[in-house]
């Protein structure tokens, strides 16, 4: 029987294991995937906490973890135009990717252009759409300064990158060990911690225009104070209603295949780079998520299925 990464129960990581699954069947609209990579990312681990998104239900018991994969097509449900058996695809699961096999609505999948890797295009669901989705909802002019809290992981990456494509300035906050890979993406690096407005200032003594967080907390209200326009606040790291109190908004995911298939030609173009810095097989799916878990991760983390 196929393999799967779950948590069975919300908790924390003593509620992981591997579980034998039957082979999923594809519904209407939606593609049966031969798992090749899946994405980790830290709503992975958050949603064995019990964290949903608004207005979502946290996931049924036992669930699969993973938010982002690519494979190729094994089956295709009805009502389903545009993709045949055999045909290489990322996009988001309806429900898990640590695992063999993998449903994928087809609205929310896209062909993965030849000259692009399974691992990279695993990378991209998420993180990479992430990070457009919040660049095109700043809608900043070129020129102008965008901060990035968060900067060294795998969104705050693609965020830098794309970014540059559209002339922008981009100051990135991450740890002093992030430094040489925030600049390598063509960023301003500043040290996170405390007083991070000030450095933030010296760094960009013309003021800032924007600012995507990838952090919330202390980190979100402070990078707040560096705007004279809130409206310019987004994050994908802190609640909603929390960005909105200090006069932002959380980054609206437009979740749609339009975006995948922009963010594959970015990396198709050689304007973005997933950045995937290590890789695990899938029988140690549960180390790849600690390593994401524990903050340190430098770029993307990928699990590869071995076929």
């Amino acid at each position: 029987m196929p393999k799967a990464y779950v948590f069975t129960g919300f908790g924390g990581p003593e509620t992981e294991a591997f579980v034998d699954v039957d082979r999923p069947r594809p519904g209407p609209g939606q593609l049966l995937v031969a798992v090749r990579a899946a994405g980790v990312n830290p709503v992975d681990w958050k949603q064995r906490t019990g964290y949903a998104r608004a207005g979502g239900a946290a996931r049924e018991l036992p669930a699969v973890f993973g938010n982002e994969v690519s494979g190729v097509v094994a089956e295709v449900g009805e009502d389903v135009t545009g993709f045949a058996v055999g045909d290489a695809v990322f996009g988001n699961p309806v429900a898990g990717g640590y695992a063999e096999y993998a449903l994928l609505p087809a609205t929310v999948a896209a062909p993965k252009p030849a000259s692009l890797s399974f691992t990279d295009a695993a990378a991209l669901p998420v993180a990479a759409a992430t990070a457009y989705d919040g660049v095109d909802q700043l809608a900043l002019p070129e020129g102008a300064t965008l901060v990035v809290t968060g900067a060294g992981g795998g969104v705050g990456a693609a965020i830098l990158q794309i970014a540059r494509t559209r002339g922008l300035r981009v100051v990135g906050v991450a740890s002093d060990g992030k430094k040489d890979f925030v600049e390598s993406l063509g960023a301003v690096h500043v040290p996170s911690g405390p007083d991070l407005a000030a450095r933030v200032r010296a760094a960009a003594p013309d003021g800032v225009d924007g600012v995507y967080d990838l952090v919330g907390g202390e980190v979100l209200a402070e990078a707040a104070t560096l705007l004279t326009d809130r409206t310019k606040l987004i994050t994908a790291g802190a609640p909603a209603d929390v960005a909105e109190r200090l006069g932002g908004a959380r980054v609206a995911r437009a979740r749609n295949a339009a975006v995948l298939e922009a963010v594959a030609d970015l990396v198709v173009r050689g304007d973005l780079t997933p950045h995937v810095t290590r890789t695990f097989p899938l029988d140690r799916a549960g180390e790849a998520l600690r390593t994401v878990e524990e903050g340190h991760a430098r770029g993307k983390i990928v699990i590869e299925v071995a076929r």
